[in-house]
């Protein structure tokens, strides 16, 4: 067992002692996971530079993270699952669904929200798997060694880095989200070299190298460590800047995997004498990751690192959600498990769960390869959004690029496409300023809320693992029936809706040459060549802006709006022709229908008004009853779902129809 000790400091009542349903109260317990993996055991081989950490005398590598748990206080009441929280910069997100806020203060305690995960009694569990995020802080990390080279020193390497402002600044850290930094070898190393672009498929301009340097500059004092970098002339807000330069001290970043793989084989299969907590109450374990933790699940598949030491299946069920067709530094030299950047993650391809050519460079593969060859292979929903759509990579995961046909699926998977929402669920009434960073978009935020689909599709995944139910059918953009288009070729859609400016350039998604070593976990060429571009497939629309492919929940279905999976960003906030999310959160908007016919009229919106739409505030409600039931019937949401989700589009009717927002 690769666990070796799981300390446990801390135990409390959770919630005020609240009972859930017929599970009861939970329990939250906080401590310290201790790990000890053979570097040499086959197993173990995938982990990038596993084989340089250092070993204590029995040839181990020894790791630890951080780890809590919400346990029923009654393990015995619980539903013998395991829902497992991949950490998104070390931070909590699987409380999204309970319908919780999302608290950006990560010491703040856990809000149960409708207490969704406790009353189907789950037992969830967080461990800390990335190495870059900050110690000494409320987040939680992965506390994992430094590789070690032939010479007996830590590894030196080029690494690349990307910012974008949407302030004026002349000073970033070298990290994403104030992450762990990686020092330059050199603060004046004349090779190091940065550029500036508009857009991430546009072409890029150097920066002089005497033009900024690897220090900051604060009250006239400088750093003694160069962590970050200074551009005299500013960085303009909105404009994409590129740095590549040569750093030392490589963390191995692939040992989070194994921190996700046997802390769940220790919490399934571990005995009371071990110090297991969950000792003899576990069947299944499923994980669930969304953005960036959602790639990291798309690269603990590929990577094949769901099997322990001892040869058992780890994760039973995996959802990786809003990740698209991307990946990324979770198993890299010199990796930034943070960096959150369109197309300069490595490694792309494959992109499906089933083998494909890439017609451009002859490569073959499946994301699902490795695991499959040890028949060890859980059950997959992949969910996206209509933003990762936009951003040009989500339908990858569906796309034959030889035949430009709807890819086979592997009896494993399910493809499930959440239409007409953005990348974080959506909150009402639509904000004009994200809260998260203070941007604004040319629209207001989506608005879109698809607690409901993600509530579904975890209650589909337990009852297809456990064999009561098979699962939905997936469900998404096709070729095969014409609902899924070219992104560019929806423009005249976007532009007649008065006040919609439409993308000058679309996003796609690029093949990059990074050399010939990263099926090593090594990025030898940086910054990477850029070769041809991929197809950019998006849910075709319909007559009102509205996506007509994948689940339609009541807003889209029975909608007052037109609701989009990406937004423009403002000028206030720099370069306002490029799309929000090419670092950070990516957004869609919301744009209501006129409310009556004159409105409609005096404004030649082509989109029929909500007056004209429905006979009445009933009937309307009506209609949104029977859509949500359309999808509780199909298994895409609970039917416990119904009538809140008729309670909140009473809310939008009144508050559409009486003229407020914009």
């Amino acid at each position: 067992m690769a666990i070796t000790r799981l300390d446990l400091r801390h135990e409390s009542p959770f919630a005020d002692r609240a009972s859930f349903g017929d599970v009861g109260p939970y329990r939250l317990l906080e401590g310290t996971a201790h790990f000890a993996v053979d570097p040499l055991h086959p197993r173990n081989e995938a982990i990038t530079d596993v084989e340089l950490a250092p070993r204590d005398d029995q040839g181990m590598v020894r790791f630890s993270s951080d780890f809590a748990m919400l346990q029923p206080a009654d393990p015995n009441k619980g539903n013998g699952r395991i829902a497992f929280d991949v950490l998104n910069r070390g931070r909590k997100t699987i409380m999204s669904f309970n319908s919780s806020p999302r608290s950006a203060d990560p010491a703040a305690p856990v809000d149960p929200g409708n207490g969704f995960l406790m009353r189907q009694g789950y037992t969830i569990v967080w461990c800390g798997w990335q190495a870059d995020v900050p110690p000494n802080t409320p987040l939680m990390g992965l506390h994992a060694p430094e590789a070690i080279g032939p010479d007996g020193r830590p590894l030196t390497g080029r690494i690349l880095c990307q910012f974008q402002a949407n302030e004026p600044t002349n000073v970033f850290l070298l990290s994403d989200r104030n992450h762990t930094p990686h020092v330059p070898v050199d603060q004046d190393d004349p090779s190091a070299s940065m550029t500036v672009r508009d857009h991430p498929n546009g072409p890029a301009q150097d920066i002089p190298r005497d033009r900024w340097s690897f220090v900051r500059v604060e009250d006239e004092q400088i750093e003694p460590e160069p962590n970050h970098v200074h551009l005299a002339s500013g960085f303009e807000p909105g404009r994409i800047y590129q740095l590549v330069y040569k750093t030392k001290s490589s963390t191995i970043v692939g040992l989070g995997m194994a921190a996700v793989r046997d802390v769940v084989s220790f919490l399934k299969y571990g005995s009371s004498e071990t110090g297991n907590p969950c000792a003899g109450s576990i069947d299944y374990a499923y994980a669930f990751g969304a953005s960036q933790s959602g790639r990291f699940l798309r690269t603990l598949i590929h990577d094949g690192i769901n099997e322990d030491e001892q040869e058992r299946i780890a994760l039973d069920g995996i959802i990786p959600h809003v990740a698209g067709g991307m990946r990324g530094e979770f198993n890299l030299r010199f990796g930034q498990p943070s960096k959150d950047v369109c197309y300069i993650i490595p490694e792309l391809f494959p992109f499906t769960d089933t083998e494909q050519t890439d017609p451009v460079s002859g490569d073959t593969g499946a994301l699902l390869t490795r695991l499959q060859e040890r028949n060890m292979t859980p059950k997959i929903m992949f969910t996206n959004t209509s933003a990762e759509y936009w951003r040009g990579d989500a339908a990858l995961i569906h796309t034959d690029l030889e035949t430009m046909r709807d890819a086979p699926e592997s009896e494993n998977v399910h493809r499930y496409h959440f239409a007409g929402a953005q990348h974080g669920a959506g909150t009402f009434p639509p904000q004009t300023i994200r809260p998260m960073d203070g941007l604004k978009g040319q629209l207001p935020y989506n608005s879109v809320d698809y607690g409901p689909l993600l509530r579904g599709v975890l209650t589909s995944l337990d009852r297809w693992v456990s064999g009561a139910a098979p699962a939905p059918a997936s469900r998404h953009p096709s070729l095969e029936d014409g609902t899924a288009v070219e992104s560019h070729t929806l423009r005249g859609r976007f532009e007649a809706i008065p006040g919609v400016a439409f993308q000058p350039e679309v996003l796609r998604a690029m093949r990059l040459d990074y050399g010939d070593e990263t099926h090593l976990g090594r990025t030898v060429k940086l910054p990477a060549v850029q070769g041809e571009r991929y197809p950019a497939l998006v849910s075709d629309v319909d007559e009102d802006g509205n996506e007509v492919g994948g689940i339609r929940l009541p807003d889209v279905a029975t909608p007052l709006a037109t609701y989009t999976g990406w937004n423009l960003r403002h000028p206030d906030n720099g370069n306002p022709g490029l799309a929000i999310g090419i670092t950070g959160g990516l957004a869609g908007w919301t744009l209501p229908f006129p409310r009556t016919k004159a409105d409609r009229e005096a404004s030649g919106d082509p989109r029929t008004s909500i007056e004209e739409r429905y006979e009445s505030r009933d009937g309307y409600l009506d209609q949104v009853r029977g859509a949500a039931s359309t999808l509780a019937d199909e298994g895409y949401m609970l039917e416990e779902d119904i009538e809140r989700t008729v309670e909140q589009a009473a809310v939008k009717y009144d508050y559409w129809m009486s003229g407020r927002g914009p």
